[in-house]
């Protein structure tokens, strides 16, 4: 995997480096828009562009401006360029970007990669960018032989003409870059498709990962490099006051004990010797705030917000109405802080020497990371370098930046360029976690016992108001609403509140975000309001889903894919839109079983265009594995500020033997492409608990399960 050279640069930069790329065509789709993204002290236009590079020997890459953890943007990303540039996918390269705001995601206001918005980011402006280089390739080609564009066509590399005259794109890209690009250039029918949505479609990086030549942070080799072991405070936020190296210095390997703003590193010539010199290391700490912290303190807390008012986020109807002959219902359902868990534990590799500073890593938050860098190395922006390796998994903990300050410190502090590496205790003892939340939900069944309305309260704290405060408006934070203000059900009184309350603890955003906390509670209850209506669940969606028949048709089809008997004990529903994604899941419970035990999930949705279908049925298992786990076993709790799960065996992961059966069915659709990176996690609690009360009677509202 190669960097692109094209890093840090603004729009009249690039255009200067373009312009010296001689006889290589460079498109740039400029497309500026109102919002702006604040980084650090700096505010820098949201720009949707696309980059090609057409090189003279027919070499074509795509610099991808998103980074790949295993969702597939190395690949479909590609193929949505391939595709209008009427290429096999095959001969489409692909650089990580570095830094610049053309690289902007426009749904995130950030060069993020996150809330699965890559593809549905990147459909559109693509595949413009795709047919315009295509365009000026014909008119070049057409200029040449001197006949008309129309009887021209670019087709596997080549523009070939009716007479037989033919020619590369790179043989025709120093003549292709001098002509303007149309601005609307025609884009193909879905009908006319020959790469995307294709079953034969296969990643481009699979070939160096089974190689084992695939670059991860882990992997990162820098000369001269030093490797660093950071020992941190057992309190989340607390601070080093003084420490004794002696014993440390002593061990063969070690090369240096640096202090950085919070912890000490111990630099040695491998990980072996710097670990075990972090762990003769003598520190007093100051343990700050939050030394007193526990899980019945933070819950208290967010008890106590269910009296408040908070931020009402959306309205229908009168919910506070009085209905007639009308039958309340009313529940509380609590989750747990979550860490992300990653296979691949937090590292950085950095250098900062000469006024400059290189950060190589897993990193999902390309601008954060170069002012966080540039602040701890104590060098200008622009002197900062970021590089993008491939992340071994990122779940929203790879767009936090705490390990890029880290590694600039210690190498700033050091003298010397460092790979940091955290131990897998360290990943999950000092992470950013999904937030505890309580919802409380009220609801009022009509005299057809459907819902007649509904009130929903959501107390957590804000991830958003620590990340990007500046988003966060009179209490409403954007991100807790997913899940909650895009409920498909057609209930004439609707009312949902968020109450954001700071809990001390430090909170990040977790595969799907808010969708898994309020779609377990909506879900939930909507599952608790049929079973007091004595109607099935799934007839009991299905008469509230007339406004959404994406949403029907997905529910239709998991009954139908997954053998849904009504009335059977064994079966669990929940259904939702998530990233313009509809979804529908069925679990089915072992009825052998002594204990809990998933026998199959039947996952289906409806993502629109699906421009790579096997890896989107990849996605969707993965988060569906991923949200089991959470819901049967996973929560970090905290004693003395200190958490208390520190590594798989006391926060683990499924293992293969308890997987069960995970069908995923794709509804054809000709949709914009919905997201797919997060959609699988959420519905699966909900559909577990629902599974639970049906085969037991008991119905639980708090995860985990721990069955």
């Amino acid at each position: 995997m190669k960097n692109q050279s094209l890093k840090n640069s603004s729009r009249r930069q690039f255009i200067q480096q373009s312009s010296a790329l001689t006889g290589a065509l460079v498109v740039g789709m400029y497309l500026p828009l109102t919002s702006q993204a604040a980084v650090g002290d700096a505010a820098m236009p949201v720009l949707a562009n696309a980059w090609i590079q057409i090189s003279p020997n027919n070499q074509i890459t795509l610099i991808c401006a998103r980074s790949e953890m295993g969702q597939d943007v190395y690949t479909s990303l590609p193929a949505l360029l391939a595709e209008e540039l009427n290429l096999p996918l095959s001969m489409i390269q692909v650089e990580i970007a570095g830094v610049a705001p053309v690289y902007i995601n426009t749904m995130l206001g950030g060069q993020i990669t996150g809330g699965s918005t890559s593809v549905r980011e990147a459909f559109d402006k693509l595949r413009t960018a795709g047919a315009a280089t295509r365009a000026v390739l014909v008119q070049a080609a057409a200029q040449r032989w001197n006949v008309a564009a129309a009887n021209c066509r670019a087709m596997n590399g080549k523009v070939m003409h009716s007479s037989g005259k033919s020619a590369t794109y790179g043989e025709l890209a120093a003549d292709a870059a001098k002509l303007p690009l149309p601005e609307k250039p025609a884009l193909k029918s879905p009908a006319n498709f020959m790469v995307i949505g294709k079953e034969t479609m296969r990643r481009l990086d699979t070939p160096s990962k089974v190689a084992g030549k695939a670059v991860y942070g882990i992997d990162v080799k820098i000369p001269g490099m030093a490797i660093a072991s950071l020992a941190q405070c057992p309190v989340i936020g607390g601070v080093p006051t003084s420490f004794d190296a002696s014993a440390a210095m002593k061990i063969s390997g070690v090369i240096k004990v640096v202090q950085i703003s919070d912890g000490v590193a111990v630099l040695a010539k491998d990980f072996y010797a710097a670990r075990k010199g972090r762990d003769a290391l003598k520190i007093a700490w100051n343990e700050g705030s939050n030394v007193n912290l526990n899980n019945a303190v933070v819950r208290k807390s967010l008890e106590e917000g269910l009296s408040k008012k908070g931020a009402v986020i959306k309205t229908v109807g009168n919910p506070n109405a009085v209905f007639a002959n009308g039958k309340p219902l009313s529940a509380q359902y609590f989750l747990p802080y979550l860490a992300h868990s990653t296979m691949e534990p937090v590292n950085c590799s950095a250098d900062v020497s000469n006024s400059k500073c290189k950060i190589i890593g897993p990193i999902q938050f390309q601008q954060g990371g170069q002012a966080v860098a540039a602040a701890a190395a104590g060098v200008k922006l622009e002197d900062v370098t970021i590089e993008t390796t491939f992340l071994g998994g990122g779940f929203g903990r790879k767009l936090e930046l705490d390990f890029i300050r880290q590694a600039a410190e210690i190498s700033k502090a050091a003298g010397m360029p460092v790979k940091m590496l955290w131990t897998k205790e360290d990943d999950i003892t000092h992470d950013f976690y999904r937030p505890m939340s309580i919802h409380n939900v009220e609801g009022v069944l009509g005299a057809d016992g459907q819902l007649t309305s509904l009130k929903a309260k959501m107390v957590s704290q804000s991830v958003t108001a620590r990340a990007f405060p500046g988003f966060v408006k009179d209490g409403f934070d954007p991100f807790m609403v997913e899940g909650s203000n895009n409920i498909t059900y057609e209930i004439p009184n609707l009312e949902i509140t968020n109450v954001i309350t700071d809990t001390g603890l430090r909170v990040g955003y977790w595969r799907s975000v808010s969708n898994a906390l309020n779609a377990f509670a909506i879900e939930s209850f909507v599952d608790e309001a049929a079973k007091a209506a004595g109607k099935d669940p799934v007839a009991y969606r299905m008469a509230s889903l007339s406004k959404h028949p994406r949403a029907k048709a997905v529910l239709e089809l998991a009954v139908k894919k997954s053998g849904y008997v009504p009335g059977s004990k064994r079966f669990g529903v929940a259904q939702m839109e998530c990233y313009d994604t509809y979804s529908a899941c069925i679990l089915e419970l072992d009825p052998t079983a002594k204990d809990t035990k998933v026998k199959k999930i039947t996952f289906v949705s409806d993502c629109g265009i699906t421009v790579h279908p096997d890896q989107a049925r990849a996605q969707l298992t993965g988060g569906v594995i991923y949200g089991l786990s959470a819901a049967l076993s996973n929560e970090i709790t905290i004693e003395n500020g200190r958490v208390q799960q520190t590594n798989f065996n006391s926060y683990p992961s499924l293992r293969q033997n308890q997987v069960p059966v995970v069908e995923v069915h794709l509804v054809p659709s000709q949709e914009k492409p919905g997201g797919l990176g997060e959609v699988g996690v959420p519905l699966v609690a909900p559909a577990l608990v629902n599974a639970i009360a049906a085969a037991t009677g008991k119905r639980i509202r708090e995860l985990p399960i721990k069955a």
